[in-house]
């Protein structure tokens, strides 16, 4: 039996309110299903040399029938097209998705902290 969850866009609305109160800043790229949307978080950290590197994560189900937070890519920064095609095709292939991005070091902390 999996635990009650929370509603999809109130997820999304703490992650960007914890984001913004620690000085980062954060937006949905896409906005999925409200109640029971799969959301997929993108941290940019440019731990300050210029250019980001991207991480995907995404909750998945767990084989205890729990969901829990997964890294499903890491940009290379040499083929920042590679990334951006790995989240154009999960938003083909689920379109009930959501789509978060924060930007701020260490990002995944918030992520983590959902679980």
């Amino acid at each position: 039996m999996t635990a009650p969850r929370l509603p999809a866009a109130v997820e999304v609305s703490a992650l960007i309110r914890l984001a913004e109160t620690s000085g980062g800043f954060a937006v949905v790229a896409r906005t999925g299903e409200p109640d029971s949307g799969t959301i997929l978080v993108v941290t940019l950290d440019n731990q300050g040399f210029g250019h980001s590197i991207g991480r995907a994560f995404e909750r998945l189900p767990r084989p205890d029938g729990t969901r829990g937070w997964s890294l499903a890519k890491v940009q290379d920064i040499e083929k920042k097209q590679e990334f951006d095609a790995y989240l154009s095709r999960r938003i083909t292939q689920d379109p009930d998705l959501w789509v978060v991005e924060l930007t701020i070091a260490d990002g995944e902390r918030f992520i983590l902290n959902l679980d």
